[in-house]
């Protein structure tokens, strides 16, 4: 298994040298700051991205909606977790490589990676992560893909993955974010609602103003005519 792209012919390896030939003709600043962003910013980026999704779900729609939003929210970093952990035996079974011990002339941006290369984890993470933000809301998901993309970019730009490796990093994120989200949201769903519930925790769901401009629309009753005093004399007078 640890031949994958193990020629020159391969096209995942002529993919491999024309990224990362990239590498090589952008200035050293730009290495240093791709190299960051690989390894830490988009995956930081992720994080804000889904926060900000928490922050404005909890503040619109009505509560049903809220309570399902922070379900799937929580679910993303979750599907992550699980995503990472179900790679762990693929990476042993297959064994591949890192691409700069089998290929002369890659630009290296990053020190330390040991370990085996198919499936990219960080691949993996940003992009079940980005599905299951995609899940609670489709306009920040769209966004959180689009740095799951620059993550699977990136780590080819810095010459530690094959293309290959990067798009069974996807696959392996999407399917375990997709597949397992019925069972993940039935059991997450309950305990959004119940926090949703609570008079301390509510607002981690539901924000205060949400809550109290809801129970304002709810409240709101029209007046009837036939209660009200001048509407019976009115109607008094017409008799």
């Amino acid at each position: 298994m640890a031949g994958l792209a193990s020629d020159g012919t391969n096209p995942d390896v002529s993919l491999l040298y024309d990224i990362n030939g990239l590498a090589k003709a952008a200035p050293g600043w730009f290495d240093r700051v791709m190299g960051f962003v690989g390894e830490y910013g988009i995956m930081l980026g992720l994080v804000l991205v889904a926060l900000w999704c928490w922050w404005s779900v909890r503040r619109r729609g009505a509560p049903p909606d809220s309570v399902a939003a922070a379900a799937a929210i929580v679910w993303a970093p979750l599907a992550a977790a699980v995503a990472v952990l179900v790679n762990v035996p693929i990476r042993g079974f297959v064994e591949r490589p890192r691409p700069f011990y089998d290929h002369d002339g890659l630009e290296v941006l990053v020190e330390g990676k040991t370990d085996f290369s198919f499936v990219s984890d960080h691949s993996t993470m940003a992009m079940a992560i980005a599905v299951g933000l995609f899940i609670a809301n489709k306009r920040f998901g769209l966004a959180a893909i689009a740095l799951a993309l620059a993550e699977g970019f990136c780590r080819v730009y810095m010459g530690v993955h094959y293309p290959t490796d990067v798009v069974g990093g996807f696959a392996l994120g999407t399917a375990v974010a997709l597949l397992l989200a019925p069972v993940a949201l039935a059991l997450l769903t309950p305990l959004a609602s119940a926090v949703a519930r609570s008079p301390r925790a509510g607002w981690l769901v539901r924000s205060r103003k949400a809550t109290q401009g809801g129970a304002r629309h709810e409240t709101v009753e029209l007046t009837d005519p036939r209660r009200e005093p001048d509407g019976g004399a009115e109607r008094d007078l017409a008799a």
